[in-house]
């Protein structure tokens, strides 16, 4: 009789715990069990809509000094838009104008800001600056 070892029992019974034999059965009527209906998989609700007043965005940038900031506020029943840079500047205020407008504003004011910075850091490493030379000594304007 040889001894089995103590991490098979082990495993054997996480095993078991695991696959539980109810899981493994077959349906006793598989006929049955096709006419089943399926049940539509259910309808996502839409997200709720994003509060507008207070909704704020900051633009990239390795300085706080120099980082622009954009925030939605309402004003007796009308959106602005203040724009900073910095902490401690005088924003530059936008409006009035609807909730929808005000919020699409400063997603707009962001993603140029981003886009200008991504420019300019690409500009900044070279990469730009060498295709450019390239295309110079290629004749090209």
């Amino acid at each position: 009789m040889t001894q089995s070892d103590p991490t098979d029992n082990a495993l054997a019974t996480i095993a078991s715990i695991l696959d539980p034999p109810a899981s493994r059965r077959e349906p006793e009527n598989p006929a049955a069990a096709e006419r089943m209906p399926v049940a539509p998989p259910p309808i996502p609700t839409p997200p709720p809509p994003i509060e507008a007043h207070g909704y704020c965005k900051f633009g990239p940038g390795p300085m706080i000094a120099i980082r622009f900031k954009w925030t939605v506020r309402l004003d007796n029943g009308e959106y602005y838009v203040d724009e900073t840079i910095g902490e401690n500047s005088t924003p530059i205020v936008t409006g009035p104008m609807s909730r929808e407008s005000a919020i699409q504003m400063v997603d707009d004011r962001e993603s140029d800001a981003r886009r200008r910075f991504e420019q300019f850091k690409s500009e900044m490493t070279g990469r730009n600056t060498a295709a450019n030379l390239a295309r110079k000594d290629n004749g090209e304007a």
